[in-house]
């Protein structure tokens, strides 16, 4: 029998897929406007919101619907969160962390500096979704290569 993926690691797959995709909606909606008009002008603010609960939706949604096919197919593995799964989330959340914060001190500064909207929004946003990128490498590098 081959690799048997874990519950923590589907959903791990899942939001990450999912997050990239919302990422790649929104820079779809939201650059091209960036040639046509002034920063102040450019629709981001829904754009942003609706890639995001989409992105969350979808990883749920996906999330279940593996989550049925993988318990259909195998319906005695283990479907649970364990110890390391648990050391793997944790080392997963510190690696990823890093980002959030420079996202977030990025828009500091551009706050200070009297920066748009537009760029203090879409730099939070994109420390929150490296953190989450990033975070969901490290975890399934651990995944397949373990945490030593």
């Amino acid at each position: 029998m081959g690799y048997v993926m874990g519950y923590a690691e589907r959903n791990v797959w899942t939001g990450l897929v999912a997050s990239v995709a919302g990422v790649a909606v929104y820079a779809a909606i939201v650059l091209p406007q960036l040639g046509d008009r002034p920063v102040a002008e450019i629709d981001w603010q829904w754009p942003m919101i609706f890639c995001v609960a989409g992105a969350l939706v979808a990883a749920i949604v996906a999330s279940i619907v593996w989550g049925i096919a993988a318990g259909m197919r195998d319906p005695e593995t283990e479907h649970r969160a364990d110890v390391r799964d648990r050391d793997i989330e944790r080392m997963g959340d510190r690696v990823g962390q890093a980002f959030s914060v420079i996202g977030g001190l990025v828009a500091l500064a551009l706050a200070m500096v009297g920066g748009e909207a537009f760029w203090i929004g879409n730099a939070i946003f994109a420390g929150f979704f490296l953190t989450a990128t990033i975070g969901s490498v490290a975890r399934l590098v651990a995944y397949r290569r373990g945490l030593a």
